[in-house]
Order: structure tokens, then sequence, then C-alpha cells
């Protein structure tokens, strides 16, 4: 008997093929109200579940008492309670590498987005307001040979670093939990504090995970250590930054921009302060939304789950406690 899969995020026909030729599958292809509740009604013979984007709490698992092995088609994993599925043997997989140097490019359109000003210039003239040269009030500040700053430094840093350093020159400093000794020989990187990095970066950059520790990590001190010059970049999740402190910096010149393609609360309010402001770069958390990394994703994750459901170890296994040789 072929094991059932509860899928809610929709997939190309060939990996549905896929996933229908070793499964049962049962697709909830909208996570409104009435999909939500079609999930809780599936739930409960579910083996296996493959999406994105969806909090997995007790209150929802507990409905499902089958459940081996959930796919996140994400590198992210702060949407599950890793705890809670280690304690019922239930193997969460993500699917990270493939989407580490699409997210990188993100981060460095976002850092010259900002730099060049780019979408207030290019707003002024598809409102027909270029009607002169422009002058210093218009001027970007450049972005070769600036000291580049990344909090995290993870693959995507790691790839972050790499463009900085051989496609513009540009000293890296960085900060982690440990000095990555192979990080500071390819790209003649700089370990610094979380404050040295701060007060030095001309660029400070978050790709650096959500967790309870990281949680907050950037505030009103952290930015007041900021120069005034710095450019803050942010593709890591919205909640690593106090967002009322990030806007206060901007609007009081603390800093001089922001590049942000993630947010405290997603999507973003179309209220929210930050779109009221001429230096900030807003993007709808596009860091991996490209057609081949998102293929490339999604082909990751029922690669993991198809192994898990077949009593295999996944590749890309987060909670490896769960896993019983």
């Amino acid at each position: 008997m072929k094991k059932q899969v509860l899928l809610y995020k929709k997939l190309s026909p060939l990996l549905m093929a896929r996933l229908h030729e070793q499964t049962e599958v049962t697709l909830i292809d909208n996570l409104n109200a009435d999909g939500l509740a079609k999930l809780r009604d599936a739930l409960p013979r579910a083996h296996g579940l493959l999406g994105a984007s969806l909090k997995l709490d007790a209150g929802l698992l507990d409905l499902a008492p089958d459940l081996e092995a959930i796919a996140s088609v994400s590198v992210g994993v702060d949407n599950y309670d890793i705890d809670y599925l280690t304690e019922r043997r239930i193997l969460l997989s993500n699917t990270p590498d493939v989407l580490t140097e699409t997210t990188a490019d993100t981060g460095f359109a976002l850092i010259l987005a900002t730099a060049r000003r780019v979408v207030e210039l290019a707003n002024m003239v598809r409102a027909g307001q270029w009607t002169r040269n422009v002058g210093p009030t218009q001027f970007g500040t450049d972005v070769h040979g600036k000291t580049l700053g990344i909090i995290g430094m993870g693959r995507i840093g790691e790839a972050l670093a790499q463009r900085g350093h051989f496609g513009f020159g540009m000293p890296v400093i960085y900060h982690s939990h440990t000095p990555k000794p192979a990080v500071e020989q390819r790209f003649n990187a700089q370990y610094r504090s979380l404050p040295e990095l701060l007060q030095q970066a001309d660029f400070v950059c978050l790709t650096l995970p959500l967790t309870a520790e990281t949680e907050g990590l950037i505030g009103a001190k952290q930015f007041a250590l900021m120069r005034r010059e710095s450019i803050f970049i942010n593709i890591s999740r919205g909640k690593v930054v106090d967002e009322a402190a990030l806007i206060q910096a901007l609007s009081e010149g603390q800093i001089r921009a922001a590049g942000l393609d993630v947010f405290e609360r997603e999507p973003l309010n179309h209220d929210s302060p930050l779109l009221q402001l001429n230096n900030v770069v807003a993007t709808p958390h596009i860091g991996s939304a490209t057609h081949e990394t998102r293929e490339a994703m999604a082909t990751c994750a029922v690669d993991n789950l198809l192994a898990a459901l077949a009593g295999e170890r996944p590749k890309n296994l987060v909670n490896t406690k769960a896993w019983k040789a």
C-alpha cells in the first residue's frame, strides 16, 4: 500500500508524476481558510508532508499520528518545533545548497540598488521628473573598494563574500559563532566582534538563520554603532531585526539606507513606514525566486521526502537525532 503524502505547495508536472508514482498524494493548493480546513482533515491519514511557508506546530501535527517525515521547500526551518519533531521521530529535511548562489545574487542586487539609489531614481524618471542632469542631491555611493561586513558566515555569507571580494575588490569582515579559517584564507576576510563589525563596515549584511539566539539581534543599540554612511542589507529573516528601531535609524539618518528582502511580518503591510522612506529598497522575499532555483528546491524536497518514506536517511536531514539507523 502506498504511503499518504499531504502536499501544500504546487509542484511541476514532472515532480507531481514522481510523487504519484510512489505515493498517494493529497494536494492543498491554497492555504486560505478553506485550504487549512482541508489540511486539518487530511492530516490524520498523512505519512509525509511537503511544502513551505506554513507554521507546523504541535496543535496541527498532533492530528497526524502516523506522520513520518516533513520535507520543507526552504533552507530556513523556523516554522518547525524541532524538539517536538525529534521527540516523535518525525524526520525534518530542508533544501540548502541549491538556493545559495541565487540568494547571494539577491543580496548583491540590494547592495547595488541601495548604494546607487536605483529604485528611487528610476521612479523619478518614470514620474517624468528627470528634467536636468542629476546633481549631488541624487548622487549615490560607490560599492567597489568599500568594506563588506557579513553577519552569519554560512553558505550564503560565503557566496556574498565571493562576489564582494573577487567582483568588487571589497575588504571583507565577518561575524559568526566561530572564526572560519578557510573563509579568511580564500577571501582575505577578517573576523570581528559584532560591535566592531557594525562600527567598521560600509555595508552590513545579514545572512544568518532565525533562532532563539538571533531573534532581535539587531536593534537600536546596534544601529547606533553603525556610521551614518553605512547601508544595511537583510536577506536572512525579518525577525532578526527590530523593525521599529530600523525605521527610526533610517528616518533620523543614523544610517544611509537599507535593502530589505525580509520583514517581521510578511507580506509587508501596505502602510508600513518603510514604504514611505526613499532610502529603502524593499523586495517581496525574492531571495530564491527564480524558475531554476525554485524547481531545484522542489526537486530536493521530493528527493528528501521519498527517501524518508522509503526508510532511508534524507540527504538534508535537519533533526539528526530523530534518525534511527
